[in-house]
This record gives structure tokens, C-alpha cells and sequence, in this order.
């Protein structure tokens, strides 16, 4: 039987691409679900063309616009709302859940999915960076799998695989560095988001895109390793890597180093969690080392990227001061892609809202909501002034 699959966020970077995988293999997948936030025109296109059994829009505003443009499709069922995300994930013909939607809010659905036992194909970092302690816990009590779909986890995952034996020494996370990799300080002050927006590498949505460009989803990233792979933050260095080449790199006890490389292209990862431990064939270009005329690796200015070093610090002092980070983050990377805030005072903010917020060593899922509303309260103030 095929593998029936909800999508959370098809409209989406990594929604759309895990599309094109489930249609370029449609004799092993079907979609179950589809959700958006705001989206309802791609999402009823979507739905119009792989007849899913449920459709869900976040935004409840949105539903009576997606119901018009449903309405020749009476079979799909139509759901809106928080509540409604957390609530089909649960639906029992669902084997999978790509969690693709992006910041805090996908850490509910993500919890209902993990609860009702289903496997995981994590694309949303957020929910490890915000609650990775409660997670780890929760599927292990319900013995539920999660994948990796960030490229970087997936090649991590990809070089551990046969490897259950061996200690790991060292996890090696590259990072593109972003358009600002070459730029001086003086340069970055005055960067605007149309810059920011050029990433050199990967075409991603606009909130992945500037988190790149500060380097803050790399510590996101180095957050989520360390929870997905059972490592201390110490045993995760990042390397910036302009070719994207390797996509990250393990580094065993003897010395040896594994790593995936491949073409900078997401489908690659997203079927490789829908399909592990098997590889199924995939469209597209292939790497051609001939062509690749250099690989390089260079050392992260943490000076220069201020948020790589805080989520280090995040990761230090624990407890639910990840979740600060992400909910300032949050706040300062919407403020920057609507020109409220400058790219260098996304840092102070996220910087002052660490200090300003309260800090709790062994935070409850109830705690992980009031500290994400504390946070955004302190980064919007700070924001204003």
C-alpha cells in the first residue's frame, strides 16, 4: 500500500519540493493532508491537483476564500486553525508527517503528530531548537522515529547509518556562509534586505533566507544536531563551506571522517526520509567532481555573526533560553524583511531579550509557550524604542 503523507507547510520551499518527490514516485506515496498559512491559492492548486483527503489553512481568516476556490472538489475536507493542524495529524491512515512549517508554530502539530505515534520527517528546526529535551522524551515514550530533512542532519544521518557502534568524535556542519561571508563589519551595517534576500546557494523562503545570511539558522542547526544525534555542543564545529558541496561530515574516535556530498538540492534529502533506509532513484543533476573545482572550509567569524555565537551560549546556559532565542529571533527577522530594524540590531535585540527574559533551568511545554510570549513582548519593546 502506498505511504499516506501530511504535509505541514506544501506551500512552502520544502513543501512544494517534497510534492515533486511524492509525484515523481506516486506508486509509493499519496498525500493525506496538505496545510498552509496564508496560501490559500497555491494550497487549493495543490489540493486541486493531488486530491488529498484534508486541506487545512492556519489562518481562519482565509477559510471562506479557500472553501470558494474548493468548491468543486467536495470530497476534500476543509480545516482551519491551530487547533485543526494539531488535529488531523492525528488521523489514522497518516504513516508520516513533514513538519515544513516554519518557526515556533510548528511545534504543537509536531507534539500531536509524535503522540499519535507517527514518524517524523523533521524539516522545522524550531521544534528541537525551542523543546528538544521534551521531544527527545516524548518519542522515546511513544517510540516514534524522526528523520532529518535539513540537508545538514540529512548527511549527518546519511554517515551514521551502520555506524549504531561507534561513538562519534566530532560532528563537522558546514554552512554556505551566506552573502555576507566576504563583507567587513562596516559593510553588514548597512546591508538591506534585498542583500540579505541573495543567497548564494539556496533558494529558500524568505525567513530561512535571512536567518542564512546572520547565520543564526546555523545555530539553530548546531541546537538541533545536538538533540537529534545525543552529542554535546562542544562536539559540533561548523565549517563555512561557500560550495555547498559537502553537505556536513562526522568524525569517528579513530580519526575517520564521513560525509555526504551531493548537488545543493533538497528533494534529495526530503526522499531520503520518506524512503530510509532504501534509496530510490531521483531526477535531477547530478555531482560532477571534475566540474567542482575546488572544495573549501574556513572558520566561522563569530564576531562577524554574532547569532551563531549566542545560540552557542543558548545551548550552554539550557533550559528554555533556546526558546528565548527563537522567539526574539522571530521577532527581529519579521521586523527586518518589513525594514523596521537594521540587520546588526537583529543581534543586540536577540542579545537583550537573553538577558531581560526569565530563565527557567528545567522548563514544562507550558513554560516553552510563556517564554515564546515573553520573549516576542521584550524584542517588540526593545524593537520600538
Amino acid at each position: 500500500m502506498k505511504r499516506q503523507i501530511a504535509i505541514l507547510g506544501s506551500t512552502g520551499s520544502i513543501g512544494t519540493q517534497a510534492l515533486e518527490v511524492i509525484e515523481e514516485h506516486a506508486d509509493l506515496y499519496e498525500v493525506y493532508c496538505l496545510t498552509a498559512n496564508n496560501k490559500v491559492e497555491l494550497l487549493a492548486e495543490q489540493a486541486h491537483k493531488f486530491k488529498p483527503a484534508a486541506i487545512v489553512i492556519a489562518n481562519e481568516q482565509r477559510y471562506d476564500e479557500l472553501k470558494r476556490l474548493m468548491g468543486d472538489m467536495p470530497d476534500v475536507k476543509i480545516y482551519a486553525g491551530a487547533r485543526a493542524l494539531d488535529e488531523i495529524v492525528e488521523a489514522g491512515p497518516i504513516d508520516m508527517v513533514l513538519t515544513a512549517m516554519v518557526g515556533f508554530a510548528g511545534l504543537s502539530p509536531t507534539i500531536h503528530a509524535i503522540k499519535a505515534r507517527k514518524t517524523i520527517c523533521l524539516a522545522n528546526k524550531e521544534t528541537l531548537v525551542v523543546a528538544g529535551e521534551l521531544i527527545c522524551r516524548l518519542t522515546l515514550e511513544n517510540h516514534v522515529s524522526i528523520l532529518p530533512v535539513d540537508s545538514e542532519h540529512s548527511a549527518i544521518f546519511q554517515s551514521l547509518v551502520g555506524e549504531d557502534q561507534n561513538p562519534i568524535d566530532k560532528i563537522l556542519l558546514t554552512a554556505s556562509g551566506g552573502p555576507f561571508r566576504l563583507k567587513s563589519m562596516d559593510e553588514i551595517a548597512h546591508v538591506t534586505k534585498a542583500d540579505a534576500l541573495r543567497h548564494p546557494t539556496w533558494d529558500m523562503g524568505a525567513k530561512i533566507t535571512i536567518d542564512s545570511a546572520s547565520m543564526m539558522n546555523k545555530g539553530f542547526e548546531v541546537i538541533e544536531a545536538k538533540w537529534l544525534f545525543g552529542v554535546e555542543a562542544g562536539q559540533i564545529q561548523v565549517l563555512v563551506h561557500p560550495q555547498s558541496i559537502v553537505h556536513s561530515a562526522v568524525q569517528f574516535q579513530d580519526g575517520s571522517v564521513k560525509a555526504q556530498l551531493g548537488v545543493p538540492d533538497m528533494r534529495l534529502p526530503i526522499q531520503y526520509a520518506f524512503s530510509f533506509p532504501n534509496r530510490l532513484p531521483l531526477s535531477g543533476k547530478r555531482l560532477d567532481l571534475f566540474a567542482t573545482q575546488r572544495l573549501e572550509f574556513f572558520e566561522p567569524d563569530l564576531k562577524k555573526f554574532r547569532c551563531l555565537a549566542m545560540a552557542y551560549e543558548a545551548i550552554r546556559q539550557g533550559g528554555n533560553m533556546p526558546c528565548i532565542v527563537n522567539a526574539a529571533n522571530e521577532v527581529v527577522n519579521r521586523a527586518f524583511l518589513e525594514d523596521r530594524c537594521r540587520f546588526l540590531q537583529m543581534g543586540d535585540i536577540i542579545e537583550q531579550t537573553m538577558q531581560r527574559a526569565t530563565f527557567i533551568q528545567q522548563p514544562t511545554y507550558e513554560d516553552y509557550l510563556q517564554s515564546d510570549a515573553e520573549a516576542r513582548r521584550i524584542a517588540g519593546a526593545l524593537l520600538s524604542k
